[in-house]
């Protein structure tokens, strides 16, 4: 097994987790692991496959949220010569490679309904039928599933199958997020700079200034452990002297003066956009009965749209444009025909 199902840490969260692995790993049945983003939810499954009877068997992984609605049957299920365009050959799938062993299916809750149903046809009764096969086949295979939502709140949106969860829960372990484990940030921190000092040829770690303990300690991490991985690997990376304890941080590295923002429209710029426009469509409705030239009326309709928009944006015309849903240019255009191009500000 590789070095990444190790799971550093001795806070008492982490340890109750690791504890409830190691028990249910002797046992045939499906097993879920939840938890966010980073939390280490991998290395938990193949600590219980390491542990299991299956040890020795294959430990199959599969991400369910990279594949798509078309393809996840084919992956899963496997597909005989001929089963749809493209198929030139019979394929096993992922439930028969992990045959005797164990199969790992993360982000389990993105299963499609269909992909879901068969799954539970797994689940239940150990078969499964090739796309273009008319004979079932027999597999022999432990389910540990992961996910980062909640299951029950998904069965109550009707977007996941209740008798599927019942079968996937019989043990359900919880990972806590690093912000749970404060005592255990710094062994991590070690930990990876340890790995990375050998990866960078470094003689030694020279550790952590105080300072970057104290970063380190008060940090969020929203990315969990992963993201602490990061932060720490960089940081000794750019650092570059093995020398002297290691004092600067990047928590965010995407970081700059100059980052691109994206849309510039303020977060209720748009909202207010349309709130404009509605009015004076109001307006203009009440004025309907008097219109005598239609195309001035028109004129005078989409002159207004276009005042309000450009106030509301504080006449940026970028950001209008965004409100309004037409290009930069295009706005350009609507405001020199009605003359108001020396009125905002680009």
């Amino acid at each position: 097994m590789k070095d990444s199902a190790t799971l550093v840490g001795q806070s008492t969260q982490l340890l109750d987790a690791i504890e409830r692995a190691s028990l249910a790993a002797a046992l045939n049945r499906p097993v879920l692991v939840i938890g966010e983003r980073g939390t280490g939810k991998e290395m938990v499954a193949e600590r219980l496959h390491r542990l299991s009877p299956r040890w020795e068997e294959p430990f199959i992984p599969m991400n369910c949220a990279a594949m798509s609605e078309a393809l996840i049957d084919a992956e899963l299920f496997g597909y005989e010569a001929g089963a749809f365009t493209g198929a030139v050959s019979t394929r096993r799938g992922r439930f028969e490679e992990a045959d005797g062993g164990t199969l790992f299916l993360d982000e389990v809750g993105t299963l499609s309904s269909a992909a879901q149903e068969r799954l539970l046809r797994v689940v239940e009764y150990g078969e499964l039928t090739r796309l273009g096969a008319n004979r079932p086949l027999s597999v022999d295979v432990r389910i540990v599933g992961a996910t980062n939502e909640d299951l029950p709140g998904l069965v109550e949106k009707g977007r996941f199958r209740a008798d599927l969860l019942d079968r996937l829960s019989f043990e359900v372990i919880t990972l806590p997020p690093l912000r749970a484990r404060s005592d255990d940030i710094m062994e991590l921190a070690n930990h990876f700079a340890r790995r990375m000092s050998v990866e960078l040829s470094w003689p030694d770690f020279p550790g952590f200034s105080r300072e970057a303990r104290q970063n380190l300690r008060a940090h969020d991490w929203p990315g969990n452990v992963r993201e602490l991985k990061n932060v720490v690997e960089r940081a000794l990376y750019r650092w570059g002297d093995p020398s002297t304890p290691v004092d600067a941080l990047q928590f965010d590295p995407f970081d700059s003066p100059w980052r691109p923002r994206g849309s510039i429209v303020a977060p209720d710029a748009a909202p207010k956009a349309v709130e404009a426009a509605a009015t004076v469509a109001v307006a203009a409705a009440e004025r309907r009965a008097a219109v005598s030239d239609l195309r001035a009326a028109v004129a005078e309709y989409e002159r207004d749209i276009l005042v309000g928009t450009l106030e509301t944006c504080r006449y940026n015309q970028r950001a209008a444009a965004v409100a309004l849903s037409v290009t930069y240019d295009q706005l350009r255009h609507c405001m020199r025909r009605h003359g108001l191009l020396n009125r905002a500000a680009s």
